[in-house]
């Protein structure tokens, strides 16, 4: 006798929708569909303001460090740290701690980013895995420092840019920590940083 289970099984196998191949999304007419902006760094700057993130667009790490002066989450933290050479006035050497668990009293943190995407404000971070990744989700506030010609458009060009043959870790980080599960109440910090400032750097650093 045919179970409720394998008679549900047996009619949706019947009504399979047939494969169908992926397009070639280099085709031409395909491409000129993607989305476009006219200045990325702007589209960058306010889908991140729209997620309670900030974005400062600066002409080298000189700059950074005046604008970090102004900030006052930067002037009331106690304990700074900066993956930045010349970036900001760290006050924790990170490279002296092996366990992640000590990067919890960390106030600020100053770290590197490797593009960011228009499309949705999100920033790709990685680095070489160990006690370093926490850094950006241990820190009560996070900074990252990209080079302003690292923004691509969408996540499309995005993904085309990932990958891990090097790297063991990485992922997008998009504003502050936030959560909106309990109550439907919008709340900022609350498993992860309270802030996070994109500096879009001109010139190498």
């Amino acid at each position: 006798m045919t179970t409720s289970r394998e008679s549900i099984l047996n009619t949706l196998r019947k009504h399979s929708v047939p494969e169908t191949e992926l397009p070639d999304l280099q085709q031409p007419e395909l491409t000129q569909q993607w989305i476009t902006y006219p200045d990325l760094s702007q589209q960058f700057s306010d889908l991140l303001t729209s997620i309670k993130g900030l974005c400062l667009r600066v002409k080298n790490v000189e700059e950074v460090n005046q604008r970090l002066a102004e900030l006052p989450v930067y002037q009331e933290s106690n304990n700074i740290c900066s993956l930045i050479p010349d970036c900001g006035q760290p006050t924790v050497n990170v490279n002296q701690i092996t366990d992640p668990h000590d990067f919890e009293n960390i106030d600020f943190a100053i770290l590197p980013g490797e593009f960011c995407v228009a499309e949705n404000g999100a920033t790709w971070i990685t680095n070489d895995g160990g006690p370093l990744r926490t850094l950006y989700f241990l820190s009560q506030h996070v900074a990252l420092v990209v080079p302003a010609s690292e923004v691509v458009p969408h996540m499309h060009a995005a993904y085309q840019r990932l990958s891990f043959e090097n790297r063991s870790f990485g992922t997008f980080m998009a504003g502050p920590s936030k959560t909106a599960d309990i109550e439907q109440s919008l709340v900022i910090g609350a498993h992860g940083a309270r802030s996070l400032t994109v500096f879009l750097v001109e010139e190498p650093f």
